[in-house]
C-alpha cells in the first residue's frame, strides 16, 4: 500500500557529509534539492564561524571596538603603574599564606607571650588581628612551640597557660 511509495522516496534521497573549516555536517535531502541545500549550509557556516562576520562592512566597527579595548587596557596599566604598591595591596599580601604558626611567631615578636596567656586569649588575639583559625589549630601550633622549647606551658590539662621561655631569643 503505502510502503512502495516510501521506499521509492528513500531511493531518491541523497545523504552526504560535508567538511568546511571547523564544521562537519551530514545532509540528507532529495536529489533535486541537493544543490540549493548544500549552498545554504555552506553560506550559513561561513557567516556563523565563531560568531564573527566576514563582511568588509563590519571590519571598521570591529577595529574601533579593538582600539577602544586597547585604550582601556593602556589606561588601566597606567593607573596601576602610578599607584604602585598601595597599603591595601601590602595588607592583602601579608594575609596571603599566613599560617597559624606564622601568626604565633608574630605574637612572639610582639611580646604577646611576655605574660602567661590561656588558649582562649591567644585565639581571641588572632581573631582580633583578622584571622580565623580553629582553636584546635591554635592549640596544635602552641604544642609545637612548646616542643621546640620556644614557649613554656604552665598549669594542668585543659587549663594551660603559655609564656615565652626566659632563655629564648626572638631575633
Amino acid at each position: 500500500m503505502s510502503e512502495p511509495a516510501t521506499s521509492q522516496s528513500r531511493t531518491e534521497d541523497v545523504k552526504i557529509r560535508l567538511r568546511h573549516k571547523d564544521w562537519e555536517v551530514e545532509i540528507t535531502c532529495s536529489e533535486a534539492k541537493l544543490k540549493s541545500v548544500v549552498e545554504d549550509v555552506l553560506s550559513g557556516m561561513d557567516s556563523s564561524s565563531y560568531g564573527l562576520a566576514n563582511t568588509p562592512a563590519q571590519k571598521p566597527e570591529l577595529d574601533s571596538q579593538l582600539d577602544e579595548l586597547r585604550s582601556k587596557i593602556m589606561s588601566i596599566e597606567d593607573l596601576i603603574s602610578r599607584i604602585g604598591t598601595s597599603s591595601l595591596e601590602r595588607r592583602a599580601s601579608q594575609k596571603i599564606g599566613m599560617t597559624c604558626r606564622t601568626l604565633l611567631d608574630l605574637l612572639l615578636k610582639d611580646n604577646f607571650f611576655s605574660e602567661e596567656r590561656q588558649l582562649g586569649q591567644i585565639h581571641e588575639e588572632i581573631s582580633r588581628r583578622g584571622y580565623n583559625y580553629d582553636r584546635t589549630a591554635v592549640s596544635h601550633s602552641l604544642t609545637d612551640l612548646v616542643r621546640e622549647r620556644v614557649l613554656s606551658r604552665v598549669g594542668t590539662i585543659r587549663n594551660y597557660k603559655y609564656v615565652v621561655r626566659s632563655n629564648t631569643s626572638l631575633d
